[in-house]
């Protein structure tokens, strides 16, 4: 008896631990997406102050320099292992780190920012998707639902209450750009858990993905008009190029690698929520009704989908074992 007590005790135990590390799993991307949000009142305040190409450069440039000294020894050392990874590296920090952000900036130069928050609100939508063909996972009900609900309390929240507004707009350029953005994002998010690189750190991957973008972005910096780095605009580089850069990739990243690419891009719908509230008491924006609406609909979004987890349709496997015992 008092071995079989012991197995219990052992077995809750374990339990409580693995449920305590999930509970604690879902911070990492509730992180990255809080200072992302931060970084969008941050991209408004430099909207006036910097160009989009020179910010989009030295955000990454910042992040390299601080990266340089802690990460390089541990890439040199390793640099029989990274080089057959390279062309993976340079895929991703193409993908993440240039396409995304760059697109993202350009983007406002074309279309409202009520329509890249909808349009970036497409994300886990895409990640789904693509998780079906990429990585082979099933449908659920409450992904499928769940992000349908969360896109309309976004929706909500980026058209200030009136959905038949964003109907009535059409495409534009910036439009296209945005969905491109938050496609190669998408795609983004898929390849981290398709490739994993266990031999390298999340700090590693992050770095050299961060070199790819400085190389790539600075032949963009060159060729395009310089504003100059001043005391307005230094601040806001500083937090693009570490917090932005930096922390919440590394948030990101750990959280697609440990709760998936789908679960953590359902948090990426509380950015427009996030922004709204924390535009409110840096910027002076009013909050209105449908904000609350707005983000109780998407926090519930998350919640059916993360709770919800019956597949679509059947496995045939499944199927075929209950027509057999018929």
């Amino acid at each position: 008896m008092s071995e079989i007590s012991n197995a219990l005790q052992i077995r809750q135990a374990h339990h409580k631990h693995l449920k305590e590390f999930h509970m604690g799993a879902y911070l990492l991307p509730l992180g990255a997406v809080l200072i992302w949000s931060v970084n969008t009142v941050v991209s408004k305040l430099a909207a006036d102050s910097i160009s989009a190409a020179e910010i989009g450069f030295f955000r990454w440039l910042v992040a390299a320099v601080l990266f340089t000294p802690f990460v390089l020894p541990s890439i040199w050392r390793q640099r029989a292992d990274i080089k057959p990874l390279l062309p993976r590296i340079v895929v991703l920090g193409v993908l993440g780190m240039v396409i995304y952000q760059s697109l993202a900036y350009y983007a406002a130069h074309f279309t409202t920012a009520t329509h890249m928050g909808i349009i970036g609100s497409l994300t886990p939508m895409l990640v789904l998707a693509l998780a079906v063909f990429m990585l082979g996972q099933p449908l659920t009900h409450g992904g499928i639902w769940g992000s349908l609900l969360a896109i309309v309390g976004v929706a909500l929240v980026v058209s200030s209450g009136r959905l038949s507004h964003l109907a009535s707009e059409g495409l534009n350029l910036g439009d296209a750009m945005m969905f491109l953005a938050m496609l190669a994002y998408a795609v983004y998010n898929i390849l981290l858990k398709r490739w994993p690189m266990p031999r390298l750190a999340t700090v590693q991957l992050l770095y050299l993905q961060v070199l790819v973008a400085v190389v790539v972005q600075f032949p963009l910096y060159l060729f395009s008009p310089k504003t100059g780095l001043d005391a307005s605009n230094l601040p806001l580089v500083g937090y693009a190029g570490i917090m932005a850069s930096i922390a919440a990739p590394l948030l990101w990243m750990k959280a697609v690698q440990t709760l998936g690419p789908g679960r953590s891009s359902m948090f990426f719908n509380l950015i427009p929520v996030f922004t709204a509230l924390i535009a409110a008491f840096t910027l002076n924006e009013p909050l209105a009704g449908y904000h609350a609406v707005g983000g109780i609909m998407t926090i519930a979004g998350l919640l059916l989908a993360e709770l919800w987890k019956a597949p679509l349709r059947a496995r045939p496997s499944l199927a075929c074992g209950a027509k057999a015992a018929d």
